[in-house]
């Protein structure tokens, strides 16, 4: 019987996806005859790079940059929400609803809102979208780092920042169960699309194994799908993932290598 450490960590929220997240990954594990390592630390990028990895899900951007050809790719999911399909997804740019500005260019020199430095979601698709309308390499006035997308949807509605880029799957869980986390907030525009997070394993792992069987958990426990909302976990690699690289590179074109 394998082992190794198995975490999905990126959709946590409402608690009904995160109780759905850990069937799936349980009956995954029966599929593949494998036990679960316990986890001591809750880096992420301990657990991803990790040589005892069997399964996580990490984020686009760390995967074409620290975690570029160090990792394997197992897939992507499918999920059938609002703003995801085939396989990608966006970020949602997302303000107060009581702020009168009503366009993307109206919140120039406002506040601006990322949950973290190498997220796609919240930085990557961001800048990309904000590129051409920066002067003089700025956007905003200030800008403030949250932590987290939750964080930031916090922050906005405690009127802590103006503007923010919310991935759009967990704006859509949330949305979704009707959250409080995003009552009071409406949507400005989104963003390019991206494809969704990938699942990823240990170099010299069966990624083949493991999606079949993730796929085969999936089509087992129908509710736990419905919550989750993924029809399958589709083939993919770091080809599919060049794309934000490229949006990075559009957005150095524009002098706006950084969101200020």
């Amino acid at each position: 019987m394998s082992q190794g450490f198995a975490q999905l960590p990126m959709y946590v929220a409402p608690l009904r996806v995160r109780e759905a997240q850990e069937a799936w990954l349980a009956r995954t594990l029966e599929h593949l005859a494998a036990t679960r390592m316990s986890l001591d630390t809750p880096d992420l990028k301990q657990l991803w790079l990790s040589p005892d990895l069997l399964l996580a899900q990490t984020c686009g951007y760390p995967l074409m940059t620290l975690l570029r050809d160090r990792v394997q790719v197992i897939g992507r999911p499918v999920y059938q929400l609002p703003h995801s399909r085939d396989g990608n997804h966006c970020s949602l740019l997302v303000a107060r609803e009581g702020d009168s500005r009503r366009e993307l260019i109206d919140f120039f020199g406002s506040h601006g809102l990322i949950n973290s430095e190498d997220s796609n979601s919240g930085m990557n698709l961001f800048r990309h979208t904000l590129a051409p309308l920066q002067r003089d390499g700025r956007f905003f006035s200030e800008v403030s780092l949250t932590g987290g997308h939750r964080d930031s949807l916090l922050w906005l509605r405690q009127g802590r920042g103006d503007l923010a880029a919310i991935d759009s799957v967990t704006y859509d869980y949330l949305a979704r169960d009707n959250s409080d986390e995003v009552r009071g907030l409406k949507i400005v525009t989104q963003t390019a699309p991206s494809p969704c997070l990938p699942y990823i394993t240990r170099l010299g792992a069966d990624a083949g194994s493991i999606r079949l069987a993730m796929n085969k958990a999936l089509r087992a426990l129908p509710d736990v799908a419905a919550v989750l909302a993924i029809s399958e976990v589709i083939t993919a690699s770091e080809d599919d993932y060049q794309v934000l690289l490229a949006y990075q590179r559009q957005a150095e074109d524009f002098n706006y290598p950084a969101i200020l």
